[in-house]
């Protein structure tokens, strides 16, 4: 069973073991890295299977500073990476379905999550479509590797 939990900052050895495949490291970054950016604003999560953490991610209470199409009462979902020997078991897509919920009773005074995803990164694009997120049909031309998808989920509230 999947389930997520906050995750302290000055403590990564929840999640020190967690590496995506070099390739995708572009793309969501590594713990090491997230770890060492000062980011007051950004909460860390762990994805569990069993209790042992398989994932990670970030969420961004002050996205809208970031990004133009998101408002104040908008919540951003960063740095998604599941463990390379998680990849394939759903894991990803059962994390994401698990959000919609943790983020409603983790930050109640949020009614949306927004996230931007590459355009190649189908696997990702799918995994958050599954979950519920939809395609705003917005672009965002600034990503690190190029253009990003601009995907939204209602968080009930």
């Amino acid at each position: 069973m999947i389930t997520l939990y906050p995750l302290a900052k000055d403590d990564p050895s929840p999640v020190a073991h967690i590496a995506v495949h070099p390739e995708q490291e572009p793309f969501c970054g590594t713990i090491a890295g997230h770890f060492a950016e000062n980011e007051p604003a950004c909460d860390f999560h762990q994805i569990q299977r069993g209790g042992v953490a398989v994932g990670f991610f970030k969420i961004d209470r002050a996205y809208h500073e970031r990004y133009d199409f998101a408002g104040a009462t908008d919540l951003g979902l960063r740095g998604v990476m599941i463990d390379a020997s998680e990849q394939g078991r759903g894991t990803g897509t059962a994390a994401m379905a698990a959000l919609r919920s943790y983020l409603s009773g983790s930050y109640p005074d949020f009614s949306a999550v927004y996230l931007t995803v590459n355009m190649v990164n189908p696997a990702a694009i799918t995994a958050y479509r599954k979950a519920g997120f939809v395609d705003t049909g917005g672009i965002w031309p600034h990503g690190r590797m190029g253009p990003q998808h601009v995907m939204r989920m209602h968080l009930p509230g």
